[in-house]
């Protein structure tokens, strides 16, 4: 029997970062002896930003060097390498946030070969089974590795799917797709007319079947699915480029080639990030545009990229942001779309099933089409009763991540369906909100029926005359894993507190108003035409009564998509946005990712965001508020934090 030998220190993240350091120093800890340990370790601190252009060996220098713990950051550079760790051990809802394998890939350079937690997020989960490095939720392992036992690798790996087992038994995904997916077809769909949700459909007319896999979509199950599009941007691209090279050689066969997306869209501002330049990253994201450009380029690959080759001047930025031009251009009702990125369930407003994967599995989906998942439940949100002025769905979602059962992780790796009398009241943009930040609320992917929004959206932005088919919705009596009420008449605008999405809170309960440093409007989430419109009510109202932003405020404006930046300049927005002072972006992830303008650049930097997340470190080290477009806007104006009623009240 095959046993996993763990001869070296056992690294526990503990809450006290003291704690932490006297583990680097020596000192063996024990569960008893630790403490209490951190909960949601994001991916964001296990390999933060300013490591990302590393994709090889080199990573093993850097985990955890985002680690963050009653606002000190205990662990360095090289750190776990030298101290002879090979396991760590953590709590809660560990690895949660981007979707970046460079999390696991660099705790297995550094020697990590099992991470014990309470629970884990799916996608890092996910990552590490393909790579080879285990994952356990059994907390008594941890004394007998102390012991010196070596651990059963039957026993690591019989709570999992069978899937996910035959992969870590197999060494990770690419050694297991050389042994058991030679033969690929499409799976049978299931004969029974039980009632099904939206989703279950959708995965049903996408199922494959393989060597290792059988016919069973329940919940659960390790599958395979045909995706209609498969997309990767430049952080991934040669980290796959290098995978696929290395197993395969070159040149590739790549599966059906014109089903796959290419994006540059999160470094293109990296010349005027403060974080690049100082730690001398830009030679590396030079080599990173290249490795991407180069793929595409060697597989006749559709690559949406840099609006102008040298990343300066007038035509700085990208073409768009992937997740917002998959929803303007590519994705529509009943698809399945699989990106290299956490936030992809942003194209699941339109009715289709799209969840982020990591590398390997992006490498393996495009030589063998063929995309690993966990077959998910479904959880309802039935978001019911009219919307409040001023209450946008940015702050349906922070107050729905606000909520106890969510913060304790009752939607991890879950489909999200988003329902209720309520829905017919949001655009198509801002249901994408609901359902890209579907990876803050830790599920597999968030979806909603499609409807007249959808065919009003699709009509408007690409000329499509589409007509929603008669099984496109989830049929009555469907299974839920839970079902969430909310009432929205009683929701006002919303905060998440510096450090988690989850830290929510009521606007008008927040009785200090710290000082704004920066306002930042944009990302994939706050950069669509309808965030626009938002900032521009709040703007133009400030521009009418010749208001500008004070001189000790930053507001950044960054278009999400090109076709955002042309719809604003035809509809007369620019006029307003410069009057006020704003600072307008060329489309980009930019300060989101820290990758551009926007990004704090230093500890005291106050923020108030409409990105996603604003997990340690995420957008510089400075504080992050999240808020919705309307409250950033009026924020930057008021230079604290405050809602545009609260503006509009002052000024009266």
């Amino acid at each position: 029997m095959a046993t996993l030998e763990l001869t070296g220190r056992i690294l526990f993240l503990c809450d006290d970062p003291e704690q932490v350091e006297r583990q680097l120093g020596g000192v063996d800890l024990t569960e008893a002896t630790a403490g209490t340990l951190r909960d949601d370790v994001s991916t964001d601190e296990i390999t933060p930003m300013s490591v990302l252009t590393r994709f090889d060996e080199r990573l093993g220098r850097f985990p955890y060097l985002g680690f963050r713990t009653r606002g000190r950051n205990p662990i360095a550079p090289d750190a776990i390498r030298a101290g002879g760790f090979c396991v760590t051990v953590a709590g809660n809802r560990y690895g949660k946030g981007s979707s970046r394998e460079h999390s696991p890939l660099a705790e297995y350079h550094a020697g990590i070969r099992l991470v014990i937690a309470k629970s884990f997020e799916r996608i890092y989960r996910q990552n590490a089974d393909n790579l080879g490095l285990f994952t356990s939720t059994d907390f008594g392992l941890i004394e007998r590795i102390r012991r010196g036992e070596p651990i059963d690798i039957d026993e690591l790996v019989a709570s999992r799917d069978s899937l996910s087992a035959s992969i870590l038994r197999s060494g990770g995904l690419l050694r297991y797709g050389a042994r058991h997916m030679r033969k690929i077809e499409t799976a049978k769909s299931p004969a029974d007319h039980a009632p099904r949700t939206l989703a279950q459909k959708i995965l049903e007319r996408h199922a494959l079947r393989t060597e290792g896999t059988g016919a069973s979509l329940a919940p659960g199950a390790g599958v395979f699915v045909r995706a209609d599009w498969r997309f990767i941007h430049e952080y991934y691209t040669g980290m796959a480029t290098h995978m696929l090279h290395a197993t395969f050689g070159k040149p590739l066969s790549l599966h059906q080639p014109d089903s796959i997306l290419a994006f540059e869209d999160h470094l293109s501002y990296s010349h005027k990030s403060e974080l690049h330049i100082r730690n001398g990253l830009l030679p590396d994201v030079r080599e990173l545009s290249a490795a991407h450009r180069q793929f595409a380029q060697d597989y006749a690959l559709t690559n949406h990229g840099y609006l102008s080759e040298t990343g300066s001047g007038n035509d700085e930025g990208s073409e768009g942001i992937s997740h917002a031009m998959m929803a303007e251009r590519y994705a529509l009702p009943g698809q399945l779309i699989v990106g290299t990125d956490s936030h992809t369930p942003h194209s699941g407003a339109l009715g289709c099933v799209a969840f982020g994967v990591g590398t390997t599995d992006m490498a393996n989906a495009f030589v063998t089409g063929a995309v690993r998942m966990t077959v998910p439940q479904s959880l309802r949100v039935d978001f019911n009763g009219s919307i409040p002025p001023g209450v946008t769905a940015k702050d349906l979602v922070l107050h729905l991540l606000a909520e106890p059962a969510i913060r304790a992780g009752a939607g991890v790796g879950k489909v999200f369906e988003f329902a209720g009398s309520a829905m017919p009241l949001l655009t198509t943009d801002e249901r994408t909100t609901l359902t890209n930040m579907t990876a803050e609320l830790g599920g597999f992917t968030g979806i909603v029926a499609p409807d007249a929004q959808t065919v009003r959206f699709l009509k408007e932005r690409r000329g499509i005359d589409f007509v929603i088919e008669p099984w496109m919705r989830s049929d009555a009596g469907a299974t839920y894993a839970d079902v969430i009420e909310i009432d929205c008449t009683r929701i006002t605008p919303m905060l998440a507190a510096p450090g988690d999405p989850g830290n929510g809170v009521a606007l008008r309960d927040l009785a200090e108003r710290p000082h704004v440093d920066i306002a930042y409007g944009g990302s994939c989430t706050a950069g669509k035409r309808e965030d626009f419109d938002h900032y521009h009510e709040v703007l133009a109202w400030a521009a009418a009564r010749g208001m500008r932003v004070p001189a000790d405020v930053k507001l950044y404006l960054q278009f999400g998509t090109s076709d955002v930046r042309d719809y604003c300049a035809e509809r007369g927005y620019l006029d307003a946005f410069e009057r006020v002072g704003a600072i307008l972006l060329q489309p980009s992830c930019g300060a989101c990712a820290n990758c551009g303008p926007g990004s704090s650049t230093d500890a005291g930097d106050v923020t108030i965001s409409a990105i996603n997340r604003n997990f340690p470190g995420r957008s510089g080290p400075g504080q992050v508020w999240l808020a919705s477009p309307p409250t950033v806007a009026a924020s930057a104006l008021a230079g604290h934090i405050a809602s545009f009623a609260e503006l509009q009240a002052q000024y009266a």
